[in-house]
């Protein structure tokens, strides 16, 4: 095993899986007829839920593999590395599998916000006084993090 390049000092050491190990991990997924699963991301340490994004084979692999967590957009049909544009990354801590196969929970270190809204989790609205309302406040600006005008 070996640990990837580029992780943030103090992080707990992710050790990268041999070839046969991610085979046997991917052969337990059982996703969808889109070839997806569903996977949360989790803030290490506080338990904070971040994110729900999708993974098929390729992402989850990549993933093992390089230790920075891929998810697979659908809107992009493609791969989506999470943080290469925003500069967002998540550090993959541990990835789990359910007991049905079929969704997964990515243990993260989220480098500055996890949401395109500039807000650290995208479980960030509620509903309050009979509408939905932010219960966050953005903490970053979607334009200056993607590069667009707001």
């Amino acid at each position: 095993m070996a640990t990837p390049p580029n992780r943030p000092a103090g992080l707990p050491a992710w050790n990268i899986p041999t070839a046969e190990a991610r085979a046997r991990f991917l052969a337990a997924l059982k996703p969808d007829s889109h070839g997806l699963v569903a996977a949360i991301a989790q803030a290490h340490g506080t338990g904070e839920v971040l994110m729900l994004a999708w993974m098929n084979a390729e992402a989850v692999e990549e993933t093992l593999a390089t230790g920075r967590v891929t998810y697979y957009s659908r809107s992009r049909k493609g791969l989506w590395r999470k943080g290469e544009t925003s500069g967002q990354v998540q550090h993959l801590i541990d990835l789990r599998l359910d007991c049905d196969g079929d969704a997964l929970l990515a243990i993260v270190h989220q480098d500055g916000v996890a949401c395109h809204t500039g807000r650290r989790s995208c479980f960030s609205w509620g509903l309050r006084e009979d509408s939905v309302a932010p219960l966050e406040p953005v903490l970053a600006d979607p334009a200056t993090l993607y590069g667009k005008p707001g």
